[in-house]
């Protein structure tokens, strides 16, 4: 005899903060995309290693844009919204870079990337905290780093192997990054939405940039930790091909990609130290190692010497990840609750200024002196900066509650 009594229906098991994670990961994976790949577009358009830098630090400018404009757009407008207009924005990058005809739509591709990468950084953050359950919260916020920081440096690690050793090498790294969004988009329509306005839906306006007067005392030297270390991270996404090819003799696009892949995942075990340390110890210790690894680098523009700048990318890496997060505890800390969102953005907003500024500055020198000697300079500067950094918060550690 059949029972013919109705099954109840399962509910549907909807992704969780994994697969925010991946959709993370996704989208910040085309901001590093072009950075192999810039001396094939300088050989084919013909512009100078200041050129490069800037092109690079308009994505900069396109992150800041979008921190002060939308940095709490997905709290009102929900995760899932801005997740897919960060996707979105991604995605013409990627299109401007294939219909690549000249600086222009390499300049808007990079705007355009900083876009995204501006609403991903909170967004992405925020979705996958939000769906992890509570006994997994540890969890989540290592899979945002990872997500974060791995994405970062698997963008120049698979564009470089593509380059290399398949064919189209300034098509086919971005048909593949525009085939993962489209995953990613998929993945993130199935994602449960995590924001829910009861009553009426509060206005979106922009968030702005301001720190409280109290905490302006720990916002400043993490500010400063966070823009030196940022700096490294720019140096080596925006200059390093030329560092490698010009001073090292190093042409493997693959190897470039490696190199700036070990810096950002250098990053990732940096940020799981501090876990390890506290932010009160991790943050005058990191930027110990920051200067050990800045020191590295310049020693191996010194001797032209692969190892000892490998060695500087791994050590360096490790460095800014210590400081980064011990900096981004200690002011998240001290912000009153009802200013955390503005003082994390403002932070955020040094710390990409760090990202662009300074490789600028490079990229101008590297026309005058060459890019060795600006290299040098850089690292000197960056020392200098790092030092006194350290030596502040050695001497009064801010308070993290």
């Amino acid at each position: 005899m059949i029972d013919t009594e109705a099954t109840p229906a399962r509910p549907r098991r909807r992704p969780g903060y994994g697969a925010a994670a991946g959709v993370f990961a996704v989208g910040m994976m085309g901001t590093t995309l072009p950075t192999p790949l810039y001396g094939l577009y300088r050989e084919r358009i013909g512009f100078s290693e200041l050129i490069v830098t800037v092109v690079f630090a308009v994505y900069a400018v396109g992150v800041i844009v979008a921190l002060l404009v939308a940095g709490g757009a997905s709290d009102v407008l929900g995760r899932r919204p801005v997740l897919l207009c960060a996707l979105v924005l991604a995605a013409l990058s990627a299109v401007c870079f294939l219909a690549e005809g000249g600086l222009p739509l390499l300049f808007t591709g990079r705007v355009l990337s900083g876009f995204s990468a501006g609403l991903l950084s909170g967004t992405g953050t925020a979705a996958v905290l939000d769906l992890a359950p509570p006994e997994a919260r540890g969890r989540a916020a290592l899979a945002a780093t990872a997500a974060n920081m791995g994405g970062l440096g698997l963008g120049p690690l698979v564009s470089g192997l593509l380059a290399e050793y398949a064919p189209w090498p300034l098509t086919l790294p971005f048909l593949v990054h525009l085939a993962l969004l489209a995953v990613a988009a998929a993945v993130t329509l199935l994602l449960p939405e995590t924001v829910c306005h009861p009553g009426r839906r509060p206005p979106l306006r922009p968030q702005g940039m301001t720190v409280p007067p109290e905490v302006r005392g720990v916002f400043t030297p993490c500010a400063l930790a966070a823009f030196a270390g940022f700096a490294l991270l720019g140096l080596f996404t925006a200059v390093a091909p030329a560092f490698l090819a010009e001073t090292l003799g190093e042409h493997n696009l693959a190897v470039t990609g490696a190199v700036v892949f070990c810096v950002f995942c250098s990053s990732t075990v940096g940020q799981l130290l501090m876990g390890r340390l506290g932010a009160g110890p991790a943050l005058p210790w990191g930027c110990v190692v920051l200067v050990a690894g800045l020191l590295l680098v310049g020693a191996s523009l010194l001797t032209a010497s692969f190892p000892v700048l490998l060695a500087g990318a791994v050590t360096g890496g490790v460095g800014q990840g210590m400081a980064f997060r011990a900096a981004l505890t200690a002011v998240s800390s001290a912000a009153p609750p009802e200013r955390r969102g503005a003082t994390i953005s403002a932070f955020f907003v040094i710390a990409y200024l760090g990202i662009s500024l300074p490789v600028v500055g490079v990229g101008a020198l590297a026309v005058a002196l060459g890019v060795r000697d600006a290299g040098m300079v850089f690292t000197v500067c960056a020392v200098l900066l790092v030092t006194a950094v350290g030596i502040r918060v050695r001497l009064s550690p801010p308070r993290v509650a």
